[in-house]
Parts: structure tokens; sequence; C-alpha cells
């Protein structure tokens, strides 16, 4: 079973970290609130509607947008173009519109430098800020980020957390997964733990990363 009994709300606003070892079911998650999956039993709720099963074009639409672990550009695509193709098709804006507005995205993720550089060109680090902008010109109201942080060293770490900050500041509602704890400390306001499919701790970042299940499963017997 991937998901058992996961019950949770993120309020509006609100940054929700999202964690579990790798198997817990998180990405799985975020593929049921995203309509790729259809749970066999619950639902999912967003702003007070029942969204299960609506297709993710649909929940695209609705105001929820998610990014991949693994970058998933148009290669032969610059960075703008990338930004734009999710404005004009993940909000249904024109072409003009979705331009000036990815424009606008790719200088809050620090991609403005990059717009007229193909994707295939970027490097990895690069291609998970431009993962962030093309969810965000979708202008999301929940923004589903699935590990922004892995592959990045010290130096540019603080940097995806002011983007997220600044998302935030937006008005965006993010649920974040990642395995990273400095995030977990400094980006978001709760955090909820799952292993093999199933609930185990949910709370502030402080208490949840001294529950001892938590402890457990990501490092074995507690002592």
């Amino acid at each position: 079973m991937a998901l058992n009994n996961v019950s949770f709300e993120l309020p509006s606003g609100a940054i929700m970290g999202l964690m579990g070892p790798n198997g817990a079911g998180k990405t799985t998650l975020v593929n049921v609130i995203c309509g790729f999956y259809k749970p066999d039993s619950g639902t999912v709720k967003f702003q007070g509607r029942d969204i299960t099963g609506i297709p993710p074009h649909k929940v695209c639409r609705l105001g929820i947008a998610r990014t991949y672990q693994i970058p998933q550009p148009f290669g032969e695509l610059t960075a703008l173009q990338n930004v734009a193709v999710a404005g004009m098709y993940g909000r249904g804006v024109g072409k003009s519109a979705a331009e000036s507005e990815a424009l606008e995205v790719l200088k809050l993720t620090d991609l403005a430098d990059k717009k007229d550089v193909p994707a295939k060109n970027l490097t990895t680090i690069t291609l998970k800020r431009l993962e962030v902008a093309r969810a965000r010109a979708t202008d999301p109201k929940l923004l589903l980020v699935d590990e922004p942080a892995a592959g990045l060293n010290e130096t540019e770490l603080p940097h995806m957390l002011e983007i997220l900050a600044a998302i935030r500041q937006a008005g965006v509602t993010i649920l974040l997964i990642e395995h990273v704890m400095q995030v977990m400390r400094e980006a978001v306001d709760t955090i909820f733990v799952i292993n093999e499919g199933t609930p185990i701790a949910s709370g502030q970042p402080d208490e949840v990363m001294k529950d001892k299940r938590v402890i457990e499963c990501y490092l074995g017997e507690y002592q």
C-alpha cells in the first residue's frame, strides 16, 4: 500500500515540509494531490472543493502546480520559452502576456541572464531554478516542490531558500519535499512525516526532528 490513511491540512500562506525516507510515499502523495493518481479511497480537497481524481491539467488551472525532483524542461527551448509555455498552457494566457510574465518570473528566480539560453545548455543547478520558475508561471495558489535543494552546495542553498521565501511572500502556499535538514529548519513552519505510506509525526520542526519514530525511520534503531 503506497499511502495509508494519510491526512493533513495545509493552511493558506504556510510552508509545510513533507519528510520521509526514500520509498515512504512522498512523491506518490504529490501525484495524488495533482491528479496523476486517483486514490482508492479518501478525498483531496482544495479551498473547500473536492478535487479527487480531477485530471492534472484541470488541477493546474484550479491553482495547484508542482515541480519534479529531476527537472524535465523542453531542451531545445530557451529558459524564457520554457517558462512562457507554462503560462500559456498551465494558465491559458496568450503568448505575448505569457512571455512578459515569464521574464518577471525569471527575475524572481534569478534566471533573467539565462533567458535566451536553451535549457539543454543549462547546468543541473540552474535547471532546478528553472523548474521552480515554470511552476510559478502557472500562477499557483499551492506549489508542491520536490527536493529543490538536492545537489546544491552550501553556497547555493541559501539562494534557493530566498527564492522559496519570495514565492511565499507573493501569497503562494508551499508543500516542500526535502531531505536537507537545513531547509526544514529554516524554511518551513511545520513538518509532516510519513514512513511506508503511513503518517508518523507532525508539528514544529524542532519537535519533529527529535521524535523517536522519525529518528528511527531515518537512522535505524533509536539510541
